[in-house]
């Protein structure tokens, strides 16, 4: 069985969302997103994107925000990374912003798996923005009724790795002036978290250190049935002096 469920174009290219089984592993249901001839994401691979909410949620709780906590998340794709933080009960607010409209309205119109379990959530907002715009610069917020709001961390989940990007014009987020403008944005003591589909890279965590207190790289396996192996992601998390 193969489906495509929506197609339209976009700033950035074509994107389509299609449902198939896949034989190979017992007709188990995928659901599958393309950018023009690019392949973004599958529900078969998701652990990286959940665990980069687990890691950066348990890296706040060492850092002695526990409650209350307000998120933002920076890509929404198939709502991987939103859910599991919602799993969370110390959530208070979680802000997912998301520069493609058709990727909201899947969830919005229950297309996708995860679609009615965040729509049906108060405490979860998708908001239609650049997220790079949002976080790069001083003058911009990520929740305009309260600009001076801060959050206790921002989850980003957007280009393939900090220098693989999604869109060229990203590539300017990934600079020292760029992620201080961020990190004005997130309490002491908060912590910002970008999922890469590479290997840890140095220079990435020499950048996140010269802004952030410290950082460390964390790589996430998982079983890849095509390979009948394990491959991996890296998960950084960057922390904000208290």
């Amino acid at each position: 069985m193969f489906e495509e469920l929506d197609f339209q174009s976009t700033a950035l290219g074509d994107i389509s969302l299609r449902r198939r089984s896949e034989p190979r592993f017992n007709n188990i249901i995928l659901y599958e997103v393309k950018l023009g001839d690019e392949f973004l994401m599958s529900s078969l691979f998701t652990e990286s994107e959940i665990q980069l909410s687990k890691l950066g949620l348990a890296a706040l709780k060492q850092a002695g925000h526990r409650n209350e906590l307000d998120i933002v998340v920076g890509g929404l794709g198939l709502g991987y990374t939103a859910a599991a933080a919602l799993e969370d009960p110390a959530i208070k607010s979680l802000r997912v912003i998301e520069v493609m409209q058709p990727v909201i309205d899947w969830h919005q119109r229950g297309l996708v798996p995860l679609g009615k379990q965040l729509t049906s959530d108060t405490r979860c907002t998708f908001i239609h923005a650049d997220f790079f715009a949002l976080a790069s610069t001083i003058e911009a917020c990520f929740d305009e009724q309260q600009p001076e709001k801060l959050v206790h961390a921002v989850l980003l989940d957007i280009d393939h790795s900090p220098t693989h990007w999604l869109n060229e014009c990203n590539s300017s987020f990934y600079t020292v002036d760029a992620l201080q403008n961020l990190a004005s944005k997130i309490y002491p003591g908060g912590i910002f978290g970008v999922w890469s589909n590479d290997p840890p890279d140095t220079e990435f965590t020499d950048l996140l250190n010269s802004v952030f207190a410290f950082s460390k790289s964390h790589v996430v396996s998982f079983p890849n049935p095509y390979t009948d192996g394990e491959s991996s992601c890296t998960v950084y998390i960057a922390h904000k002096k208290k």
